[in-house]
């Protein structure tokens, strides 16, 4: 019995590109239904989500900004999607950073993040929903860690998304009080225009990271996420 397993692809990576040709085609429908010059904009960033799914991969302009060998250089000057937050815990700081570090932990309250698996030697690898659902991943190390203090990561080449980012940590209140700062700089699949993309879906960056730290802040200080309740 002949055995195709080379050159097939798996499921999860057609139900992928699929889904990234689903994102291309509403987005396509949606900025030709307008006539505004934010129509023809829309219609035009369906163009990299319809590739990805017709060929099974992102556009080499998208896959160079994606794959670059340096991190600092793909998100230097004007380039990526930068986003600040910060939040106060009222827990002790060996508490907030123990938790944090284990990376495994953050989509428990990053709900954007399916999985993070750490693979040794301070990496991981990262699987999070893309504009329309489409699954992204990339490889990070940390590159900065100081413990109670600063962890600091970067993407790794090769992966299909550029970032980099940092979480500080500092006493307040004399300890008994903690401030979480977060800075992120990523490079979204279709760059500038994934990041429009998303926020056009709802996932604007700011607002998701500020929610994500609320959720965190509920799962430390009361040991669960509260949920709204039909009628609230």
């Amino acid at each position: 019995m002949a055995m195709t397993s080379t050159s097939s692809r798996s499921t999860v990576t057609r139900t992928e590109d699929w889904m990234a040709l689903g994102t291309g085609i509403a987005l396509l429908a949606a900025g030709l239904s307008r006539r505004a010059t934010s129509g023809a904009c829309l219609a035009a960033s369906a163009a990299p989500f319809l590739y990805r799914g017709v060929s099974g991969r992102w556009p080499d302009i998208v896959s160079r900004g994606l794959r670059a060998d340096s991190t600092k250089a793909a998100l230097g000057g004007s380039r990526g999607v930068h986003v600040r937050e910060s939040i106060r815990l009222e827990k002790p700081i060996g508490e907030v950073y123990r938790f944090w570090r284990q990376l495994d932990q953050l989509p428990r309250f990053m709900f954007h993040l399916e999985r993070v698996t750490e693979t040794g030697d301070g990496k991981s690898h990262w699987v999070a929903k893309g504009p329309g659902d489409v699954p992204i991943e990339w490889d990070a190390e940390i590159v900065n860690e100081r413990e109670d203090q600063l962890l600091a990561w970067q993407s790794l080449p090769g992966s299909d998304v550029v970032s980099a980012g940092s979480v500080t940590f500092s006493d307040v209140r004399q300890g008994r009080s903690t401030q979480v700062r977060v800075h992120l700089q990523y490079s979204p699949p279709a760059g500038r225009t994934g990041a429009w993309i998303a926020t056009l879906f709802g996932r604007e960056p700011s607002q998701t990271i500020r929610e994500d730290l609320r959720r965190f802040k509920q799962l430390l200080e009361a040991g669960e996420i509260a949920r709204a309740t039909p009628g609230t």
